[in-house]
């Protein structure tokens, strides 16, 4: 299970350390594509395979599934951790999620989270203020 908030930077060519707590699960080659607010999601290869089992199920004849589809797999990159745990996030991927420098790294139980660290400390501050309501809303998912 993948948990916990790393914070680190990104050099001036992308490159990223995964923490070590993360690599094992993770293993050495990952799927990193673009998340929902604002962040980039990163699969271990065995859930990206059981991700793209679903997405294919989707009906090619609604809207939504074909965007929602086209807009996941475009940016969608196998990542490799090099020697010294460093990850390189091409470009696209680094626009979209705002990433230039300090970034923080989540784990959150099957796949990781890449935020922008002023984006991680405004969803924070969000979810802390409306912590109550949230959980009251899952109420239904028996958590």
């Amino acid at each position: 299970m993948l948990m916990g908030e790393f914070h680190h930077t990104i050099d001036a060519k992308g490159r990223l350390i995964v923490p070590a707590k993360f690599r094992s699960e993770l293993g050495d080659n990952f799927v990193l594509t673009r998340g929902m607010d604002g962040c980039l999601f990163g699969y271990p290869m065995p859930k990206w395979q059981q991700l793209e089992a679903k997405l294919d199920q989707l009906p090619l004849t609604k809207k939504d599934a074909r965007a929602f589809v086209r807009f996941f797999y475009a940016a969608a990159a196998e990542q490799e951790i090099d020697k010294q745990g460093r990850i390189n996030i091409a470009k696209p991927l680094l626009e979209f999620a705002h990433l230039s420098k300090n970034c923080v790294v989540v784990g959150v139980s099957d796949r990781i989270e890449i935020w922008d660290e002023t984006l991680w400390q405004t969803f924070n501050q969000e979810a802390e203020a409306n912590f109550d309501d949230i959980s009251e809303n899952l109420l239904d998912f028996d958590l």
